[in-house]
């Protein structure tokens, strides 16, 4: 009697279908997604890394009491090659104090200083087009470092307008001496790293003069393979999700455990279906936020989910000028030390402090303050203050936004993993090294099953 044959059912069909699409949107993408997770994994420390480049820059030895920001600005005010328009004043008593200013071009007027943007933290991206962003050659749009080689801010407050993002000088907080600044000095490391964001985004295409194909410009070439390569591999990771599940519960054990021991087909397997499931949460987000730099028709379909999209033609809301009220008399503008007091008062926890000078007699202080701490998250608060009174003439708190705006402007952190400090990039950079992984193995049990289908 002929044996029964094994009846094919829904979930059969469906894991066969995902199956499909799982092997093929790998096999296509495989190669550039191996290159994009690679450079992703090294420049998840890329600030970490460009600081111990330039350990001068941000740790110096703690000697003795401080000096006030007051002090440090009267002491390198005659050292700065500009116009000061703020001061950083971090949390840490190891890490020095950074004087904002603008560099004065030979032969052109200062510009005006950027409007403040909440210390230029990854959380606070809105998603400016590639077009739209500093381009230099062979490389990412290079923004000045801060402590730890966060990125600093930009200099000036509300109104300000659009113009040249602040330099900042390092300077010693006990001796007063100035360090210098680290834009003006390079290194084989930086160059590395900005190759790397090369790579990552462009595959180096930007770095090619002549255009590879009529009528697309070589970076926006990169970015599109890339982008492309990013969906697919998303397409992976969901589809990858539902393989993963047994058709029988008792089976659950296997997909969660590496037999170590096993020969080194098993192995394999396992480390591609196991990690690849203990990661799938880290690397969705990775993924899904990936395009949004690449295509107009995603980061426009990103806001809107959110609610926050707004047209490129769309007339702009005017905001009611905010002023800081002249007081009668001889009353004088609040100094750096009673900023800072006045800041605590309003945001009472422990973080670094970026202030943006007023740029007049009316103007306003623009103030951000972000969290430091293992689990620090990366979004920062904002105030406006009132120069003279130090009053808050408007607060931005990330924490009390709607979560629509909140999730629409955490796209970058959410990409890149800092979104709650080093406790997030470190969960980010083992996954982006399981991502590496992925295509690598998977190619593998794509190559042993076409060996036994071939045997057969």
């Amino acid at each position: 009697m002929a044996s029964k044959q094994r009846k094919t059912t829904t979930w059969m069909k469906v894991r066969k279908f995902m199956n499909d699409i799982h092997l093929w949107g790998g096999l296509i993408s495989g190669l550039v997604v191996f290159i994009v997770c690679l450079t992703g994994t090294i420049y998840t420390y890329n600030t970490e890394i460009r600081a111990w480049a330039q350990p001068r820059y941000h740790h110096v030895k703690v000697e003795g009491e401080k000096q006030s920001p007051d002090q440090l600005l009267a002491k390198v005010k005659t050292e700065v090659k500009g116009k000061i328009v703020g001061i950083k004043v971090p949390f840490a008593a190891d890490v020095p104090t950074n004087i904002l200013y603008t560099k004065k071009e030979e032969g052109k007027p200062e510009g005006k200083p950027t409007a403040a943007r909440g210390e230029g933290k990854p959380s606070e991206s809105k998603g400016v087009k590639e077009s739209d962003q500093a381009k230099p050659k062979g490389g990412s749009p290079e923004v000045a470092k801060g402590p730890a080689g966060k990125p600093g801010p930009a200099a000036g407050g509300p109104g300000g307008g659009r113009g040249p993002r602040a330099n900042q000088l390092a300077v010693n907080p006990y001796s007063g001496q100035v360090i210098g600044d680290p834009s003006d000095e390079k290194t084989k490391i930086a160059d590395f790293m900005q190759k790397m964001f090369g790579l990552h985004r462009w595959l180096l295409l930007n770095e090619i003069e002549e255009p590879i194909f009529e009528g697309i410009e070589n970076r926006k070439l990169g970015s599109l393979i890339t982008g492309t390569a990013t969906l697919l591999f998303l397409l992976g990771v969901i589809t990858g999700f539902v393989i993963w599940f047994p058709n029988k519960m008792r089976s659950w054990k296997n997909g969660l455990n590496i037999r170590w021991t096993a020969n080194w087909k098993r192995l394999n397997h396992d480390l591609h279906n196991t990690l690849g499931f203990y990661s799938c949460i880290i690397l969705f987000f990775m993924s899904v936020t990936g395009p949004f730099w690449s295509f107009e028709w995603y980061r426009a379909g990103w806001q809107k989910t959110w609610g926050t999209y707004k047209a490129p033609d769309a007339p702009k809301e005017e905001k009611a000028k905010l002023e800081s009220i002249v007081p009668a008399g001889d009353a004088k503008p609040l100094t750096v030390e009673e900023t800072i007091l006045a800041v605590n008062k309003l945001l009472p926890y422990d973080g670094d402090i970026t202030i943006n000078f007023a740029k007049d007699s009316t103007g306003t202080i623009s103030v951000s303050k972000n969290r430091v701490g293992f689990f620090a998250p990366s979004a920062g608060d904002k105030l406006t203050l009132d120069q003279y009174s130090g009053e808050p003439l408007e607060k931005e708190i990330f924490r009390e936004k709607p979560f629509n705006e909140r999730a629409s402007a955490s796209i970058k952190a959410l990409h890149i993993g800092d979104i709650y400090g080093p406790f997030s990039k470190l969960l980010y950079f083992i996954s982006c090294l399981i991502a590496t992984s992925l295509p690598v193995t998977g190619v593998m049990i794509w190559i042993n099953k076409m060996k036994k289908t071939n045997k057969k």
